[in-house]
């Protein structure tokens, strides 16, 4: 087993160290809070030995071997940063950057130091994504994909509140595309690449952070769109049509309830659904083989490091063309 630390003591945190130790790979052994009190209290509640509120100090320690970073966006560069300097490997919530020559700067720094550095995307480990791909190639030839995300965000209500949440705050570089678009971003690259061209529309809020947006991704054959918004719930979900069928997807971040409708009318259920933390377990285990069996793994590994440049190098251009800026563009 490797040790591991956290930073970050919300619900995605809860939800990882639960997957991570469902794995049998990893133990928790160190958490991280600004607050002392509340770093000695998120210890307790996972079992954690060790608990920090002195970054650099839970950087340099020996007790843990990698660290899954889940602080707010802005920050999750500099932390990565941090933590792979000193030797250890990262995970990092999606997105790991605004920029994608950062992205490239932290790939290339942990592999001068031989270590893993991971985007904690869910749709780049989750078994069910090969069992969408085998079912692409009974639908025939692909004209026409929309990938769905909107969820009506739990801290939308402060907002109209008058107050400005972290996730509403484009200082804290999210919003809409940042948290939920980026789900849909990723399939859609992953599976047609990069488009000719796009076009992009959004709604921003007081403060510059984007509350939905739709993308529409032009292709030589296909037609992609993508949805998303944190000010209102979708309930439509995702397809693919094919010539001879449409894959239906509710959930594109969990890839969940997926079912393949001929074009005879037969449907054919892909895969139903998993609990988060399994989910989430998926990506431990694939970070765990990353680092213990880097030969065996390094196709895989190296697919997902692309992977990451090219979705926030699209982001990057997609929140040029919204009018989405934030001050790290500048620096």
């Amino acid at each position: 087993m490797l040790n591991f630390g956290t930073i970050g003591s919300g619900w995605i945190a809860d939800e990882y160290i639960k997957g991570a130790k469902d794995t049998g790979l990893w133990q928790l052994t160190a958490v991280y809070s600004r607050q002392q009190e509340r770093a000695d209290e998120y210890a307790q509640k996972h079992g954690a030995e060790y608990a920090f509120s002195d970054l650099e100090e839970m950087a340099k320690s020996k007790a843990i071997d990698a660290v899954y970073i889940a602080s707010p966006n802005v920050l999750h560069y500099e932390y990565s940063k941090l933590f792979l300097l000193n030797g250890k490997h990262v995970i990092c919530e999606k997105p790991v950057s605004a920029q994608a020559d950062k992205v490239l700067e932290l790939q290339k720094l942990a592999q001068e130091k031989g270590l893993v550095f991971l985007e904690a995307i869910m749709f780049m480990h989750l078994p069910q994504r090969k069992l969408l791909e085998e079912a692409l190639t009974q639908i025939g030839k692909i004209s026409f994909a929309k990938f769905d995300f909107c969820q009506r965000s739990s801290k939308f209500d402060d907002y109209l509140a008058g107050n400005l949440p972290n996730i509403f705050n484009r200082k804290m570089e999210t919003g809409a595309l940042m948290d939920l678009g980026v789900y849909c971003v990723y399939p859609a690259l992953y599976y047609f690449g990069k488009p000719d061209s796009f076009t992009a529309a959004s709604k921003l809020l007081r403060g510059g952070a984007d509350a939905s947006g739709i993308l529409t991704l032009q292709y030589p054959d296909e037609l992609v769109t993508l949805t998303y918004s944190k000010i209102g719930e979708s309930n439509a979900g995702s397809e693919i049509q094919g010539q001879n069928g449409t894959i239906y997807i509710d959930s594109i971040s969990r890839l969940a309830d997926m079912v393949l409708i001929t074009s005879h009318g037969e449907k054919k259920e892909i895969f139903a659904d998993e609990e988060k933390f399994k989910l989430m377990g998926y990506e431990a285990a694939d970070f765990y083989h990353y680092i213990t069996e880097p030969e065996q793994y390094e196709k895989d590994y190296q697919v997902c490091q692309m992977m990451s440049v090219n979705v926030s190098h699209f982001m990057q251009e997609a929140r040029a063309e919204l009018q989405i800026v934030f001050e790290s563009d500048f620096s």
